[in-house]
């Protein structure tokens, strides 16, 4: 078959994500055949440096990695499945290991996608509300612009106006509280910014009745809403009111976890104390379909009990959290992190990055704000820098666009919503050198010079 004949079908049968087709009666889809390192080739011989690692930031340490391709063949051809109801090796090895990583957390529950995971942190949530409160504590607390899947529960707590439109009714009990960007609402400049912002969030709890909150879930950075790194002493203020009030922290680590900012986790970059973090995408760099669902031992506890209560256990199962391929691929891929001191090479490239974004910020007018931890950052344009009116959606779209046609992938803020979708996205592979972020801010000067 040659590359039209793969295009046919593709068009004929394939419903891609996120994608409206009617623009493929007139253009073809991309194809890709080939990765390796953080560089990808399609399907007619084209190369491309991938500064979103796969898309949705999930190949973070790149394509063709053989340490993990190895041992994940070695453990399908041994053992690949059984329901986790009973153990297997790769899933009790990979638990050990990621727990070290995580001080305070003690307990893993394996599901097969983040929005999977998130859904089990809910049911945690609300089944603890029946177990100790008496059903009264079930209200689950979500941040504006923050997004946590897209099961209709998840959009139940999406803070994302395209993501969450005409999917309704949805699940009740999910109580939206406000975003955390500095830059947004003017506070950039302002110390107080981090407990201003808490603040917001305590006024919405004590609205709904503490006693009737059981959960607040937010991601440690804001991704898919923009790259909104909290200002400092957020996020330790909102534990502090979490506490206060006997509600449970989920820490929505899905974008951020397993090294992009830097470190394991991006909740680490702040004295925080999650009671649940949920985790995806680069757990096993995408080499197999991972999540996890990481909690306490008090959280564990509240679910052990006497077994002639057939309510007072997690009655919950996921079937892929049985495949030995996640855990396996899991393990493989944090070891492999450490193997290559893969963290100490995300804070000195991302260093690197943060430095050329600024530079390009200085050069044009139209980036209003530079932001970002690690090898995840963003820039948000605007039309004008004093108002800071945001850019209209096709200006971010043109950026993405010139840097594909000349070979880098970059990602931007999209189907989000109506008004906002106006950060560039950059979530190069954690292996990425200086050379290729010098390639990247050279395709970016180039499209925000084509402006």
């Amino acid at each position: 078959m040659e590359a039209k004949d793969f295009v046919a079908l593709d068009k004929k049968h394939v419903w891609h994500h996120l994608t409206q087709h009617k623009v493929y009666e007139n253009a073809d889809p991309v194809i890709f055949v080939e990765g390796k390192g953080p560089r990808l080739t399609d399907i007619n011989g084209k190369q491309y440096l991938d500064c979103v690692s796969g898309g949705v930031w999930t190949v973070n340490v790149g394509y063709g990695c053989e340490e993990i391709v190895d041992r994940l063949a070695e453990q399908l051809k041994k053992f690949n499945y059984f329901s986790n109801a009973n153990g297997n090796i790769p899933t009790i090895l990979f638990s050990d290991k990621l727990i070290s990583k995580m001080p305070g957390l003690n307990r893993v529950y394996l599901n097969n996608s983040g929005s999977e995971a998130n859904e089990k942190a809910y049911k945690i949530v609300r089944q603890i509300s029946h177990l100790k409160h008496g059903g009264k504590k079930g209200k689950i607390l979500f941040r504006d612009r923050d997004y946590h899947g897209t099961t209709i529960t998840c959009l139940s707590s999406c803070g994302q106006f395209e993501r969450r439109n005409q999917y309704g009714p949805f699940t009740p009990g999910f109580v939206e509280f406000p975003d955390c960007s500095a830059y947004r609402h003017g506070l950039d400049n302002n110390p107080d910014a981090g407990k201003i912002f808490a603040k917001q969030l305590e006024e919405v709890i004590l609205r709904e009745d503490p006693d009737t909150v059981g959960g607040v879930i937010i991601e440690p950075i804001t991704a898919g809403g923009g790259v909104i790194v909290p200002p400092d002493g957020y996020l330790e203020e909102v534990g502090r009111i979490c506490k206060k009030y006997g509600i449970l922290l989920i820490i929505d680590e899905v974008v951020c976890g397993v090294g992009r900012t830097g470190k394991w986790f991006g909740y680490q970059h702040w004295n925080v104390q999650p009671d649940i973090v949920t985790m995806a995408k680069g757990v096993a760099s995408g080499y197999a379909a991972i999540s996890c669902t990481v909690t306490t031992e008090d959280v564990f506890q509240d679910f052990v009990n006497d077994p002639s209560d057939r309510d007072a256990y997690f009655r919950d199962i996921s079937t892929f959290g049985g495949c030995t391929a996640g855990p396996a691929a899991g393990l493989a891929n944090i070891e492999y992190i450490e193997k290559h001191n893969i963290l100490d090479n995300v804070v000195e490239v991302g260093a690197y990055l943060m430095d050329g974004l600024n530079a390009l910020k200085d050069k044009y007018q139209i980036i209003g704000d530079v932001r970002g931890k690690g090898l995840f950052a963003g820039f948000e344009l605007v039309k004008d820098r004093a108002t800071r009116e945001p850019a209209d959606e096709s200006v971010a779209a043109a950026v993405v666009g010139h840097c594909m046609k000349n070979g880098v992938i970059i990602g931007r803020t999209a189907r989000s919503f109506r008004e906002l979708n106006n950060t560039v996205c950059l979530a190069p592979a954690l292996i990425s050198t200086k050379g290729d972020m010098d390639e990247l801010l050279r395709a970016l000067d180039a499209a925000l010079a084509s402006l």
